[in-house]
């Protein structure tokens, strides 16, 4: 598999775990509703580290390194570090927890900024790739 199929597959899944996300709230699964919409996220950035040849072994490095590579470089906006660690956060809780106490507005306004997130990095995506 090419590093490009590899990206490709990532980002199939990301969106897929949006949609996830989408019928889980409407469920009233409000947990595992937060859980895919963070995972959709890491995937992107997952993507988007591949994309320039950098791969992690935990969550926190990913995190980590999506900050460093594209963050602090200007190569994307700070909040999406923001959204991606604060539903970091509230997937643990979501995932730990037996009480997590996540609202359907919270999964509401972090599925917005997942779907944001997605957007903006198959947007740089697109536009790096056809520069290569």
């Amino acid at each position: 598999m090419t590093v490009a199929e590899e990206i490709k597959g990532m980002l199939a899944k990301a969106r897929r775990y949006l949609a996830s996300a989408k019928l889980l709230r409407l469920a009233g699964d409000f947990d595992s509703a937060v859980s895919r919409l963070y995972y959709s996220m890491f995937y992107g950035a997952e993507a988007l580290l591949l994309s320039q040849e950098k791969t992690f072994s935990s969550h926190r490095a990913v995190i980590a390194a999506f900050g460093e590579h594209f963050i602090k470089s200007g190569l994307l906006s700070k909040e999406m570090h923001h959204w991606l660690h604060r539903a970091f956060e509230k997937r643990q809780i979501s995932d730990y927890e037996f009480m997590s106490g996540i609202s359907e507005t919270e999964v509401m306004d972090l599925q917005e900024k997942a779907e944001e997130f997605m957007k903006r990095a198959e947007a740089f995506l697109q536009t790096s790739l056809t520069e290569n």
